[in-house]
């Protein structure tokens, strides 16, 4: 597939580089250092110019493309690259934006701006941080199967009643399965002697309820998420606020500005709002935030977020997620003590590679940064799963493959050595990077 992606921000190099073992890619961008970075960086053509302009498009071979992606951090940029593109394709055109005034004018109108599928990178941000807040200990979380199943990453601390145990020992769950331990050095597919260590993470599939079972297991002393601090009410604030009070929940925002606190406290109805400096350690122990559940910090700069943060973490609050605008900051702010970084960047280009799999894959998470991922297919009559054990049918799967969930016309099945998938069923698989492409190919 020949993919054009314009701008070579973090989000479209993300994108480029996940892209270029196996499809020609190409970049636009007006700056010619990242272009010349990426050029030497990755396997792509990468061409400087404007995206907006169809001369430059030519010049990249837009009219042979699959699928065209704007990924600029302008969202105007974006629109028109993707308007100007289909003057002279018809490839598949996705466009990211921050605005979601942008997102529900292309909701009401099919096709609008010239855009096939938009990405909302505040909204996306937000539910993924709703997602964490209402599981404990979570990482990662997301939903497949239509909600009825879902993948979560966790922690496993030191002190976690399953740290030292095996996989055999600590799995007591009928719909829920192991599907990696991850560290710093290697992901690993995990057999029943396998043992979880203190500080290592691990990646479970399975249903809702029996996901937080083990939430629970996992850290007793964490609950799910009620009492809600947001500390920003830029988009991401109030994008969160918004989905919690949606939810049931009454958040609790706190903002420095006047105005934006005013605007806040009239467009949230089910939320508390308050205008103050947020480094204010008396205020935030005198408004209780220490007692909080959760704090999601996401202010005008990295560092303001994690001064904030680190400080909520030091009063007493009990988990913090910060959002991070720097990709790069993402290890330092969680290896400081935030519980969670979120980068918004890195989410639109998990949602953005669910598109490059094609009909294949009807739904993808990424894993700790493009280690692994974990994608919903549906099997047919060519795949070497149909009508086939489980058991029976691993030797011809690569390595570093799990079958974490199946759903068949509507229903869970816990998959086990001796289940037999059928044609039709959907199944949730956990693959390591490196197999995917071989993955998509084979089921």
């Amino acid at each position: 597939m020949r993919i054009l992606v314009i701008g070579a921000g973090e989000v479209g190099s993300s994108i480029a580089g996940s892209l270029a073992d196996n499809h020609e890619v190409v970049v636009v961008d007006v700056d010619g250092e990242r272009v010349e970075s990426l050029t030497y960086s990755h396997d792509v053509l990468a061409i400087e110019g404007d995206g907006t302009s169809l001369e430059t498009l030519e010049e990249a071979g837009v009219a042979e493309a699959d699928m065209v992606i704007a990924s600029t951090d302008d969202d105007e940029t974006n629109l028109v690259s993707c308007a100007t593109a289909k003057t002279a394709t018809d490839a598949f055109t996705i466009a990211r934006v921050r605005n979601t005034n942008f997102l529900r004018t292309w909701r009401r109108s099919e096709g609008a701006f010239g855009v096939d599928f938009m990405v909302c990178t505040n909204l996306l941000a937000a539910e993924a941080i709703v997602c964490i807040a209402g599981l404990p200990a979570a990482r990662d979380v997301d939903p497949f199967a239509g909600g009825r199943v879902q993948m979560a990453e966790f922690e496993v601390r030191e002190e976690s009643p399953i740290a030292g145990k095996t996989v055999q020992e600590a799995d007591h769950w009928d719909a829920l399965t192991f599907a990696a331990v991850i560290d710093d050095e290697e992901v690993t597919i995990p057999r029943g002697g396998t043992v979880i260590e203190g500080g290592t993470k691990v990646v479970v599939i399975g249903t809702p309820d029996c996901v937080r079972e083990f939430a629970e297991d996992l850290a007793p002393d964490e609950k799910r998420a009620r009492d809600v601090v947001v500390v920003g009410g830029g988009a991401i604030g109030f994008e969160t606020a918004r989905l919690l009070g949606e939810r049931g929940l009454e958040p609790r925002v706190i903002d420095s500005d006047e105005d934006r606190s005013r605007h806040l406290a009239e467009a949230l109805p089910r939320a508390v709002v308050m205008c103050h400096d947020p480094t204010d350690a008396e205020f935030l122990l005198r408004e209780h935030v220490a007692e909080a559940d959760l704090a999601v910090v996401s202010l005008e700069s990295d560092e303001l977020t994690l001064l904030v943060a680190l400080l909520a973490k030091q009063i007493g609050t009990g988990r913090t997620v910060a959002v991070v605008e720097n990709g790069e900051y993402v290890k330092l702010f969680e290896a400081v003590g935030v519980d969670v970084a979120v980068n918004p960047r890195e989410v639109v280009a998990e949602e953005i590679t669910r598109f490059t799999h094609g009909q294949q894959a009807e739904n993808v998470a990424v894993i700790e940064s493009d280690r692994a991922e974990v994608i919903e297919i549906e099997v047919d009559d060519e795949s070497v799963l149909a009508g086939r054990a489980i058991r029976e049918a691993a030797a011809d799967l690569p390595e570093g493959v799990v079958i974490g969930a199946i759903t068949r016309n509507g229903d869970v099945v816990t998959p086990r050595g001796e289940t037999v998938i059928r044609a039709g069923d959907h199944i949730v698989v956990f693959a390591d990077v490196n197999v995917v492409d071989e993955v998509l190919s084979e089921l």
